[in-house]
Parts: structure tokens; C-alpha cells; sequence
């Protein structure tokens, strides 16, 4: 929770950042694509560590570099800073989702086998929610709109580094750490099929999430006419939010049952929210976005519970570090390339065109699930 909420605290921000130091939305972009970047080279390089040298030292190093990054975005005062700080937040995220991830399968307990499929798949939007929408009231009502945020954030870092001293380890030691370094991503042979077919329906709900997180702001106060800081992390909070509650409602449902459904409504929310877009109405982008945000969560319920079944104890680490860069690599490069539109093209084209794509991952996801099972 704390590393999701701290990942999307800066989304409300990014205004306040481009009135201070006047940047464009292409380098807007850029501060979101080089977290990214920092996180997926994490996750190729780092995904697999734990399985090698134990989940408690590589949680504590990416506590200790979250620090170090909430301790820069303090003291930022220029772009290069802020580049920097999410630079090396993509590294500290990547490293810590990927070991908690295993990390919260190998302690799920045996009479709930997916426990730890839910909560992975709660958490990360859970988290997304709250620092968007923390952050944008903090902006609006508090003092120190740059810096409060993080310092709270800097709290709940020290008391998630008092967890790993006080939890046990799960992942015994085994030789191979440093060969494990080197990047590499593998799916063993009898698990393609199932996990082939769950990446259009990952790359639809995270190029969605990085629309929203990247320019969803901004789309609220040029297209829509809301430059309340509150209602741009409002925004970002409508959609996980809401895939947060849908993860923890359908809990219980077929696997299969809860993926048509993340389909369908990833499809119509979407398209719900480009009619908003087209027409500008407001009410409109709310439903749409909730609708989307079933999907989401039910997209992400579904896959990690999926994923969470499939792999044995040894192979946890890199399988949770293949889905993650396939989800974050869906979530940065639709967003980059939005960024780049929308200095040339416009929000508005270039929001209409990217829930178009989506709309269009969506359907193609429905076609690979039933795919699968016939």
C-alpha cells in the first residue's frame, strides 16, 4: 500500500510542477515514462533475487531507496531532481512489488488457496487510490503542497521497514543470486497457454490505468473544465478505487466468470468515457470511469489469482516480474506516445483516440479467453 500510494502521489502534482517550473506535457511524460523505466529494468534485473538470496533483504534495500527518493522529491526544486526521484522510485517499486508479491503467496495459508491472489490484486489499486486522492486534497487544503505528502509518505515507509524486521522469512536461500541478475524473462513451457492468454486482458486494464494516471488530470482541467487538485486525484481514485472494491466483491467468483466480465466492462466503460469526452459531459466520464474501474479490478482479481495458482514456490519471483513488466510496459508506452499526441493533436483527440485502443484490447481480450477455453 504504501509503495503504490507513493508511485501515484506525484499524479496531482504534475500540474502544480508545470505552473512552478513551466514544462510542457511532453515532459510531463517523460517524468512519467522514466519511473517506468526505472521499474520494469527492477523488474528484469531484480524479479527473480528473491527466490535466490530471500524475500526480507531485498524489501529492506527498496524501503531504503524509497526513502532516499521521498527525502529528493523534498528537496526538488528543478525537473532534473524530479526526473531523478522517479528514476530511482521505478527501481524501489519495481524491486519491492515483484518480492511482495511472492512474498504474500508463500505465506497464503493452505485453506485459502487465493488469498494471496486477492490481496495482490486489491493492494496495487487500493494504494493507487489513496495516494492520488490523498495527494490532491493535500494540494488543495494543506500547506506545503509539495512537500507534505512526502514527508507522511517518508512515516509509512519507517513503520513498512518495522514489518520486514518483525516478519519471518519465506523464501530459503539457494545459490544463483548474481546469475539471477542477469535480465531475462522466461515462462516454463507448461504455463504459456495460461498466461498467453491473460496479456490482452493485462494490456487492456494498464494502458488504461497509465491514461488516467499520466494525463487524467490534465484531460479533467483542459477538456473537462476541473482545475480543482482535488478532482484530478479524483480522478485517478474513480478508477482504481473502484477496481480495488470490484477485487474484494467478486472474490469468490469462477476465475473465468470474473475475466468475461473484465472484458465486457473494460470495453463499455471505456466507451462510455469517449462519449463523455466527445459530448463534455462530466456525469458521463464519472459512469464511464467507474464502469472501466470494474474492469480493472476484475482484470487484476483475476490474473494475479491466476498466476498465484499456477506457479510453483521457485518460479514466483520471475513469474510475478513477467507479468508486472507486461502490465507496466502496457501502462507507459500508450501514455508516453499519448503525451507526444497531445502536444500536437490536442487532449481531446488524443484522449478519443487512446480509449479507442482500448476499447480494441478489450475485445480482443474477450476473443482470447474464449479462445482459451474452447
Amino acid at each position: 500500500m504504501a509503495f503504490t500510494a507513493a508511485s501515484s502521489a506525484p499524479s496531482p502534482l504534475y500540474v502544480v510542477y508545470q505552473e512552478l517550473w513551466s514544462f510542457s506535457a511532453v515532459t510531463l511524460t517523460v517524468v512519467f515514462a522514466v519511473y517506468v523505466v526505472g521499474l520494469i529494468g527492477a523488474l528484469l534485473v531484480l524479479g527473480a533475487l528473491s527466490d535466490h538470496v530471500g524475500r526480507r533483504p531485498v524489501l529492506a534495500a527498496a524501503i531504503a531507496l524509497e526513502a532516499v527518493v521521498l527525502v529528493l522529491f523534498l528537496a526538488a526544486g528543478d525537473v532534473g531532481v524530479l526526473l531523478a526521484a522517479r528514476f530511482l522510485q521505478g527501481i524501489a517499486t519495481g524491486a519491492a512489488l515483484t518480492t511482495l508479491g511472492a512474498t504474500l503467496v508463500d505465506l497464503n495459508p493452505a485453506h485459502a488457496p487465493g488469498r494471496a491472489g486477492l490481496i495482490n490484486s486489491i493492494v496495487p489499486p487500493a494504494g493507487l487510490a489513496l495516494g492520488s486522492l490523498g495527494t490532491g486534497a493535500l494540494v488543495q487544503y494543506a500547506p506545503g503542497p509539495t512537500h507534505l505528502v512526502y514527508a507522511l509518505l517518508l512515516a509509512g515507509m519507517a513503520m513498512a521497514a518495522g514489518v520486514v524486521l518483525l516478519m519471518p522469512e519465506t523464501a530459503a536461500r539457494r545459490p544463483g543470486g548474481v546469475r539471477s541478475l542477469l535480465p531475462r524473462l522466461g515462462v516454463p513451457a507448461r504455463l504459456r497457454a495460461d498466461v498467453f492468454a491473460l496479456v490482452p486482458i493485462i494490456v487492456a486494464s494498464w494502458a488504461l490505468g497509465g491514461l488516467y494516471l499520466s494525463l487524467g488530470p490534465s484531460v479533467a482541467a483542459g477538456v473537462f473544465g476541473l482545475a480543482s487538485h482535488l478532482v484530478g486525484g479524483l480522478v485517478v481514485t474513480l478508477l482504481c478505487g473502484t477496481g480495488a472494491v470490484t477485487a474484494f466483491a467478486l472474490r469468490g467468483r469462477p476465475t473465468r466468470w470474473v475475466l468475461t466480465i473484465a472484458g465486457i466492462l473494460l470495453t463499455a466503460g471505456t466507451a462510455v468515457a469517449l462519449l463523455a469526452v466527445q459530448t463534455g459531459s462530466v456525469g458521463l466520464a464519472a459512469a464511464g470511469t467507474v464502469l472501466a474501474g470494474v474492469g480493472f479490478g476484475a482484470s487484476a482479481l483475476a490474473s494475479f489469482s491466476t498466476l498465484a495458482v499456477l506457479a510453483a514456490p521457485a518460479e514466483r519471483g520471475e513469474l510475478m516480474a513477467v507479468a508486472l513488466t507486461v502490465a507496466y510496459l502496457a501502462f507507459s508506452l500508450p501514455a508516453v506516445v499519448a503525451g507526444f499526441a497531445a502536444r500536437s493533436f490536442g487532449l481531446h483527440a488524443t484522449a478519443l483516440v487512446y480509449g479507442l485502443v482500448v476499447v480494441a484490447l478489450g475485445a480482443t481480450a474477450l476473443v482470447a479467453q474464449r479462445s482459451r477455453r474452447a
